[in-house]
């Protein structure tokens, strides 16, 4: 289910943005693009800085986007800052979700990172005072620590929620099984997963079981780090090239991918990082677009006006696909023996 809105108030004419109900137990209608902030800030070596950083919000706010991810890991918090001081003036209209489990510090105190309860409560007021508001939207574990009882971190979360603190509550980067397990016993929201052309495992148990349990699904890395978009094919920099021991070198199936993309850009008269993105946003999902710069994020926006065709969608399904695995083969097999 999808409507469109425009606001007089939205200036700048990149985008109709849709918006779509997140997840099956919320009334919460949600942009259909995600901004994401893990570059907003340059506290950590890289990054924009924050005259860009401001461009970049309003660009999305004036396309008619309303949610916001972020870390407290991201930009050591600068992000956090970034993004407070520019929703200040209408924290109303966005709805803001934020992670926690590495802390904001570059080297946290071993007793400060992870997903127990201590982490969980300085981190979120740490997070409210980054952000300047009395309450988050969605707040998630961002990584499973592999320590940490389910138990501890449902009963936490709810802790959250009764506080006032949190409205709802997600997971990202956690298996299907804890995920699920979490979920039965809590009126769990969300998840965050990697989810692209080149990533496309929670294929295999994460996204049938989203969809059980209704929870709205973020992809984030939509473009694979830059890969999607084909510009490491011209020998440019991105995430992929500057990552520490890089060894950088593209697949077969990427080739293929990415070769497929080209043609169909041309065809829409886009690149073909829209045409990736395009795919993404045919999912019943929110993607993350991660701009470090203003012409990405307005390059991103312009995804929004494309609707690709069945054959095209088809085909990049069918290019991308990824082998299921036991048991979903096998049932397979047995059920086409009927």
């Amino acid at each position: 289910m999808y409507i469109v809105l425009r606001k007089a108030l939205f200036v700048a004419n990149i985008s109709d943005m849709k918006y779509k109900l997140f997840g099956t137990h919320t009334g919460l209608w949600v942009s259909e693009l995600v901004l994401g902030t893990g570059k907003l800030g340059n506290r950590k070596g890289s990054g924009s800085s924050p005259e860009e950083a401001k461009g970049i919000l309003q660009a999305y706010a004036d396309a008619g986007g309303n949610m916001i991810d972020l870390s407290d890991q991201y930009q050591f918090g600068e992000a956090e800052e970034l993004v407070g001081d520019f929703i200040k003036p209408q924290r109303e209209n966005f709805i803001i979700c934020t992670k926690y489990s590495r802390s904001n510090e570059a080297s946290p105190a071993v007793g400060n990172s992870g997903n127990h309860r201590k982490a969980m409560r300085q981190a979120v007021d740490s997070s409210l005072k980054r952000l300047g508001t009395d309450y988050v939207d969605i707040y998630m574990a961002h990584f499973d620590d592999g320590v940490t009882s389910i138990e501890e971190i449902l009963r936490g979360l709810e802790d959250l929620v009764s506080a006032g603190k949190v409205l709802y509550t997600g997971l990202a980067n956690f298996p299907a099984w804890k995920v699920a397990a979490i979920a039965t016993s809590t009126q769990l929201t969300a998840i965050q997963i990697e989810y692209n052309l080149l990533q496309r495992t929670a294929d295999r148990e994460l996204l049938p079981m989203a969809v059980h349990f209704g929870l709205g699904m973020m992809f984030y890395s939509p473009l694979a780090g830059g890969v999607l978009t084909g510009k490491y094919r011209n020998g440019e920099n991105g995430r992929q090239t500057l990552a520490a021991n890089s060894t950088y070198q593209e697949e077969t199936t990427s080739t293929v991918i990415i070769d497929s993309l080209i043609s169909i850009a041309d065809e829409y008269g886009a690149t073909p990082g829209q045409i990736a993105l395009a795919w993404a946003l045919s999912k019943e999902a929110f993607p993350i677009t991660g701009p470090r710069t203003l012409p990405q994020i307005e390059e991103n926006l312009k995804a929004t006006d494309i609707k690709l065709s069945t054959e095209h969608l088809l085909n990049l399904d069918t290019l991308s696909a990824v082998s299921l695995g036991y048991p979903h083969d096998l049932l397979a097999t047995v059920q086409n023996r009927r």
